[in-house]
């Protein structure tokens, strides 16, 4: 019988699974990507009204510039959307990648075939043994069963790109949801505002309460403050917020953002109020009317709003559940995979421009060729680029070429030629 070709699986069509797709389809490998959305990059089209702080030339992989030579070059900084338009897109068109992406085609689940989480600890068995994706298909297409909408598939080498954004974090202290807060789910928005009004110009109007103070807390904040029927209530939980200044910031946007958070801190609009050393303590809804009663324990005593909207931007975590079946590391305080996690807080400076360059031995789990990229792997670091993701594809590219060119992927490096594989967990 004729043994099955290898194949890689990529999951998620974001900008660096597409980078991953173009690395395979450049090295020859069989590939496909599995994309839970109708169209490519949906995370950054959720946030698609937002200008990145970041140029074209730091968000344009090698491998893309390649394949579109007409892709935006430069220091100007795009929006979501362009860079959907002008690059993402493309690549999804290109002729390396027809009829390998399937949407509307999430993996639900990643095992080793026949094999459970605690079994085959860090042998050849293991890592011979194909893995196992349970995918949730369309029902009635063309992989799935015409009632359950389920299929299974195997592959040899799997990149987890599923990126974080669809996977926010709650706003209760501790990390938790705060009373209430599951109950009124459907009333919170856990992603990127589009205050600019070309939806619906009253979209935000009355009271906001905004729980976060990273970047895209700044970005909301700074857009609603701008809306003249607006009213911000900003809750920061640390008592003294550096919002994430750089000193001599090359990245003029960010910058300015960090501006904004400091003059609205100082008091400087009058229809936002700063909220520092907070925390919301519990959320109800309103005995009156559709409002939302948030009670917040401030610095100057409990304080309770009615906020028409809110808005908690508290940062976001890749879906783990994903991979509970295969034996990968995580770093116990930030989520990401342990020796890619030490080797970032063991970086001097939080400084995303200056992120230490990591090689394939930092990616690599205790799981073989299972390998968390892009912005999922840096867990709950915030200083993840592009630009990084793009420079861990060019690592597995690499470590799985041969020395004379690319190699079959059943020549994949056996756990005796991996430095970072454990004999016991």
């Amino acid at each position: 019988m004729q043994q099955q070709q290898p194949h890689v699986a990529i999951l998620g069509a974001g900008p660096v699974g597409l980078d991953a797709a173009l690395a395979c389809a450049d090295a020859g490998w069989p590939f496909t990507v599995y994309e839970a959305a109708d169209t490519v990059a949906a995370h950054v089209r959720d946030w698609g009204h937002v200008r990145l702080f970041t140029p074209w030339d730091l968000n344009v992989s090698r491998r893309m510039r390649a394949h579109v030579p007409h892709a935006p070059t430069g220091d100007a900084c795009p929006t979501g959307n362009e860079l959907i338009g002008e690059l993402l897109a493309p690549v999804a068109q290109l002729p390396a990648l027809e009829g390998r992406i399937r949407y509307r085609t999430p993996v639900a689940a990643v095992a080793r075939t026949g094999l459970l989480k605690h079994e085959q600890i860090g042998t050849d068995t293991r890592a011979a043994a194909p893995f196992r994706l349970l995918l949730d298909t369309p029902p009635g297409s063309a992989w799935g069963t015409p009632t359950s909408g389920e299929e299974t598939a195997e592959a040899s080498l799997v990149l987890d790109c599923t990126g974080t954004y669809s996977h926010p974090n709650t706003l209760g202290q501790g990390g938790i949801p705060a009373p209430g807060e599951r109950a009124l789910h459907s009333r919170i928005t856990r992603t990127l505002p589009s205050a600019d009004g070309s939806d619906d110009p009253d979209r935000w109007a009355g009271t906001v309460v905004l729980v976060g103070a990273g970047k895209s807390a700044q970005t909301a904040a700074r857009d609603l403050a701008a809306l003249p029927g607006t009213r911000l209530e900003w809750v920061v939980r640390s008592p003294a917020p550096d919002w994430g200044a750089v000193p001599d910031d090359t990245l003029p946007g960010r910058q300015e953002l960090v501006s904004t958070a400091q003059a609205l801190a100082k008091g400087a609009h009058g229809r936002v109020t700063v909220h520092t050393g907070a925390h919301v303590q519990f959320l109800s809804p309103a005995p009156e009317d559709d409002r939302v009663l948030v009670r917040l324990a401030t610095a100057d005593g409990p304080r309770e709003v009615l906020a028409d909207h809110v808005v908690s931007l508290t940062g976001y975590t890749g879906d783990h559940t994903l991979y509970r079946q295969l034996q990968v590391h995580e770093c116990y305080a930030t989520g990401a995979p342990m020796s890619l996690s030490a080797a970032l807080l063991g970086a001097a400076g939080g400084d995303c421009l200056t992120q230490p360059a990591t090689g394939i031995a930092q990616l690599r789990s205790p799981e073989p060729d299972f390998f968390i990229l892009g912005a999922k792997s840096y867990g709950r670091l915030n200083t993840f680029l592009l630009r990084t993701g793009y420079q861990q594809v060019d690592e597995i590219a690499t470590g799985y070429a041969g020395v004379e060119g690319p190699r079959p992927l059943s020549g994949f490096p056996s756990s005796a030629e991996d430095p970072n594989r454990r004999s016991s967990p």
